[in-house]
């Protein structure tokens, strides 16, 4: 009961973690802004415009993380604060993400923009256009909140590992396990703001609106979900085998290359439909859809790669609980789900060229099996 208790009140926010988040947010908000990095447009809307997005990222990261290095070492911080707070941090982003869902629902509701990534899609049933959001890509001060959001959601992700991992650190369990979750997160983290760019292109940014359901998925699933593993092994120590180590670390190379490569291959085609793939000129359907590479041998071969990263994530926990398996579990139903909207998407865009794509690559994620 005492345990329950004390559990029950560090999820109630505290005015440390409410300036802890909103520290955070704002300078993010500032490094979107100020920073220097490379502009890269968006994809072509309906009405011919396009957004443009400053991919400056990695350096954004990179100076969070000197500047928190500097106050742990001037003691102006503790480099455990956020594992520390995380309950509370977790319960004051939900909330916050609440009320900014609300805002986004208000303000895209009484909007008259005529852009065509502006222009609200009412439905008129409130909990529908809450949930899913009204506007597909809404800006505040010139920064497009969608690709912020999401930004935040993963370097938040790095950071709560990292403070994971001086804790365990400072309680002497790291392991071969603890070292593995954390090199694969990292490497999956700072390879997105390395490529940050290509997402400007992906079904996030060109097809979800944003709602509750992209606002809290971004700032409170994806930091807070995505470390149960790294929470997990601060809690219980595994002792993972060489063999099992060694597995875990291939399962991880190979989600990584089939992740990485797909993306870019996508990514190049969009900007050269002429690059060779593989060494060989494009297989191209209808002059539109690339069927060739990881797009040759599955039609969302991107979310595999996914998939598998997924796992690699967990393997390292071991086999004696599922919870650290809730990611990979979780990311299989979202996927699933997300390519079924997905083919319908394209199938009402492409029509009969989509069609044909199909009948030349029929497996829509797993290869001769799904």
């Amino acid at each position: 009961m005492e345990v329950e208790a004390a559990t029950l009140a560090a999820l109630v926010p505290s005015w440390n973690s409410v300036l802890l988040l909103v520290s955070y947010l704002g300078y993010l908000a500032f490094a979107a802004l100020v920073l220097p990095g490379k502009v890269v447009p968006g994809a072509v809307l309906t009405d011919g415009s396009r957004l443009r997005y400053p991919c400056n990222g990695l350096l954004a990261l990179f100076l969070l993380l000197a500047l928190i290095v500097t106050g742990a070492y001037m003691e102006w911080m503790s480099i455990t604060v956020i594992a520390d707070k995380g309950l509370e941090l977790l319960s004051s982003t939900f909330i916050f993400s609440l009320f900014v869902s609300l805002v986004l629902y208000v303000a895209g509701s009484s909007s008259r923009s005529q852009s065509s990534s502006l222009r609200p899609h009412v439905t008129g049933n409130f909990i529908h256009d809450w949930w899913f959001g009204v506007q597909l890509n809404p800006q505040f001060m010139g920064v497009d909140l969608k690709f912020f959001l999401i930004r935040a959601g993963m370097m938040a992700w790095l950071l709560i590992n990292l403070s994971v991992l001086a804790k365990s650190y400072l309680a002497g369990t790291v392991n071969i396990s603890v070292i593995l979750y954390q090199i694969f997160c990292a490497v999956y983290v700072i390879d997105y703001f390395y490529y940050e760019e290509f997402m400007t292109s992906t079904w996030d940014i060109i097809a979800e609106r944003l709602g509750f359901m992209l606002v809290f998925g971004d700032l409170v699933f994806v930091p807070f979900t995505f470390s149960i593993q790294g929470w997990w092994l601060l809690k219980n120590e595994v002792e993972l085998p060489k063999v099992a180590a060694a597995a875990s670390f291939l399962v991880f190379v190979i989600g990584y290359q089939v992740f990485r490569e797909a993306n870019k291959q996508k990514y190049v085609f969009k900007k050269n439909p002429k690059a060779d793939i593989w060494g060989k000129p494009p297989k191209v359907i209808g002059g539109k859809l690339l069927a060739s590479g990881y797009w040759g041998i599955s039609r969302h071969c991107n979310y595999l790669g996914d998939l598998i990263l997924a796992l690699s994530f967990s393997l390292p926990c071991g086999a004696s609980s599922v919870i650290p398996y809730f990611y990979p579990i979780y990311l299989f139903i979202l996927l699933i789900w997300r390519e079924r909207r997905d083919e319908a998407r394209c199938s009402q865009k492409y029509k009969e060229v989509w069609v044909e794509y199909c009948k030349l690559v029929p497996w829509r994620i797993f290869p001769y099996v799904y």
